[in-house]
């Protein structure tokens, strides 16, 4: 079976507004299920693309404060 999970995710948040997005994002973290990761990956991959050199410096800046 062929899976495009990109493309499933954002299929299913399309036209979602931001309260919207943030309960998915709030409810995939709160979970904690495994089969949630590919999901927020898709989602980082949009804010990251969408992300100017300064807003993905401070990601990274949090990234590495948060796995420190």
């Amino acid at each position: 079976m062929d899976l495009d999970i990109r493309r499933a995710v954002l299929h299913n948040i399309s036209g979602n507004n931001k309260q919207q997005l943030q309960e998915t994002v709030v409810d995939a973290i709160k979970d904690g299920q495994e089969k949630m990761l590919p999901g927020l990956g898709v989602l980082f991959e949009v804010i990251w693309k969408k992300s100017d050199d300064s807003l993905r410096d401070q990601m990274l800046s949090r990234l590495q404060q948060g796995v420190g």
